[in-house]
């Protein structure tokens, strides 16, 4: 039992059971914080600066930039009318709900119709041939340059994913309260694995590096300005992944708990600073044996004898030193345990290899002039694909984005990650580079959650993720125009968000030349926007996927599936498609032919 008096530890064990057996903890943002992080109008140049030199900026410019979106002649212009009749074909297809969600029994029942070859050939000249660039790095070199001579530059992808395996995946997800006792033998054995896997999938992430390696020399090949795309889950083995980030989720709880015992619940997350020496007190009376105040301190010379999220997360990177102070509370045994009691030499190595072909395609891309985009991913990876990513930033940004981390707006801690990211890079002096989306992966999380009974860590609806993308839109502009150091591509197929941007842009006399602010959209979709952006002169994207027409289907069936609401949705495009193949049939240009 904890070492305290029955009193003390009736007052601990309360809250410390609530931590640990209770839904996903939450960092809460004051609705006055959430304001203030928003519309604070001011006249253009001045600027409100809080105690984390956080802005809010606005204001109102005379003139600026503005795109039409309804000129089909200058948006198609890149295409030939087969393409166009293409995209109408394909577009009206995704927009019927049964077509969407029995995607995979009908092309599995293609391929037993057709056969392989030819319901490949059938998928390149539909589906495959509307949203994928090609094969391999060779044969999507043609529709990269073609692009760029239009003005849209390209983000390349070698859409290829892994996930955790129904072998592989661990019956109780990092959010549960379950203790590893109550998971058995076989949650320790998932992420240790025989020697002889272990290193059958070394090789395999290793493929995945040589992989990119020719996707960033591809991109460079092509453009100076171009962007990569790569994700964790290549570099190392997903079950790593999501045992690392059940470390980190452990460890951010615990500071919350801490917060909320010292009376900062309901604070910003930047606001919320823990008093040391009360903390000291506290872990005192609960078991801790370590000597936080003295170490904390000296570690910091100026902690004003207060620690926020930032300087307790960054304790986790001296861990090889610090080992006896990173503890949390396991009620069931009622004790503070280590938190790295089952992060073994075995998973040090695997972080280790992850950093390592990370740093190895950090130094590609700089040689290559070529931006690495790290893709999202599950949630359950989600926290340690952002630390991994984080690491390397301070690394490889100092003196310019070179890697760009991606944030999902449909998320309910996306607000939070995103300003504490933005805060780290300013107090460490680097350039915070995001691309930010509304999310990929909604219905296998909501399944998973439901599944394992957790808390959804989905928004609600469309209209909360919307409102929390615009407010993390707007933070990260507000703090390009104040500090010029950080950058963002608006990856987003929505009208009303691409004009926001335009808007915001010109309130805060951000211009397109700068290169701070990039556009993205997915290739195959949205050329009204995409075209028309890169003609204005703003840097504007296409994520243009390849690999084998077999390998890169799932891809597009999560797409189909996770965007279904957009195609269904997407009358106006195909409406401005049927407009410019009438003016063509019109004006005798069916044959047009793309000039570049």
């Amino acid at each position: 039992m904890l070492p305290a008096s029955a009193v003390t530890r009736a007052r601990a064990e309360a809250p410390l059971r609530r931590l640990l057996t209770g839904r996903r903890p939450r960092i809460s943002v004051s609705t006055k914080a959430a304001s203030r992080a928003q519309h604070t109008q001011v006249d253009v140049g001045s600027r409100h600066v809080d105690s984390e030199g956080r802005s809010a900026i606005s204001g109102r410019a005379s003139g600026g930039i503005s795109v039409d979106f309804e000129q089909t002649r200058e948006a198609y212009k890149s295409k030939d009318s087969l393409e166009l009749l293409r995209s109408l074909l394909v577009l009206k297809m995704c927009s019927y709900d049964f077509l969407v969600e029995k995607n995979q029994e009908i092309m599995d029942f293609g391929k037993k119709v057709l056969g392989q070859k030819a319901f490949d050939q059938l998928m390149k000249m539909t589906f495959y041939g509307q949203f994928v660039a090609g094969e391999d790095h060779k044969t999507i070199r043609p529709l990269i340059q073609k692009n760029l001579a239009f003005g849209v530059g390209s983000v390349l992808d070698y859409s290829v994913e892994e996930d955790i395996s129904q072998e592989d995946d661990p019956q109780t997800p990092m959010f549960s309260s379950a203790s590893s006792e109550e998971k058995g033998e076989d949650y320790k054995d998932t992420f240790g694995g025989s020697q002889t896997y272990f290193y059958a999938d070394e090789s395999k992430c290793d493929q995945h590096m040589e992989t990119f390696i020719k996707c960033i020399e591809a991109s460079g090949g092509s453009s100076m300005d171009g962007f990569s795309a790569i994700k964790m889950t290549a570099l190392g083995r997903p079950q790593f992944l999501l045992q690392f980030s059940e470390v980190l989720v452990k460890w951010q709880r615990f500071f919350s708990f801490l917060a909320s015992m010292q009376g900062k619940d309901g604070v910003d997350v930047l606001e919320q600073k823990l008093d040391l020496k009360q903390m000291q007190e506290f872990l005192s009376s609960v078991g801790a044996n370590g000597d936080f105040y003295s170490v904390l301190t000296a570690q910091r010379e100026k902690t004003s004898g207060t620690f926020d999220l930032l300087d307790w997360d960054s304790l986790f990177d001296d861990r090889a030193n610090l080992a006896e102070l990173l503890v949390v509370p396991n009620v069931q045994l009622g004790e503070l345990e280590p938190l790295l009691q089952d992060f073994t030499a075995e998973e040090e190595g695997q972080m280790k290899r992850i950093l390592q072909r990370m740093d190895i395609l950090a130094k590609h891309a700089v040689k290559n002039g070529v931006r690495l985009m790290v893709d999202a991913e599950q949630t359950y990876m989600q926290p340690a694909i952002r630390r991994l990513t984080l690491d390397m930033q301070k690394i490889y940004n100092k003196d310019k984005p070179v890697i760009f981390n991606t944030y999902q707006c449909y998320l309910k801690d996306a607000f939070d990650n995103i300003t504490l990211d933005v805060v780290l890079s300013r107090r460490e002096g680097w350039h915070f580079a995001a691309k930010l989306v509304r999310g990929a992966y909604m219905h296998q999380e909501r399944e998973r959650a439901l599944e394992f009974d957790y808390e959804d860590p989905i928004n609600p609806d469309y209209e909360t993720t919307n409102a929390t993308y615009h407010r993390c839109l707007d933070f990260v502009l507000d703090e390009i125009a104040l500090n010029r150091n950080a950058n963002i591509m608006v990856a987003s197929h929505n009208e009303a968000t691409v004009k926001h941007t335009l808007r915001r842009m010109n309130e805060l006399a951000l211009l397109p030349r700068e290169n701070k602010v990039f556009f993205g959209q997915l290739l195959g979709m949205c050329d009204q926007i995409s075209f028309p952006l890169g003609q204005a002169g703003f840097p504007v994207y296409k994520y243009v996927p390849y690999g084998p027409v077999n390998e890169v289907m799932p891809y597009l069936s999560r797409r189909a599936q996770e965007n279904r609401g957009f195609m269904k949705g997407a009358q106006k495009e195909r409406e401005l498609l049927w407009k410019e193949l009438k003016r063509r049939l019109a004006s005798r240009e069916l044959l047009y032919r793309p000039a570049y």
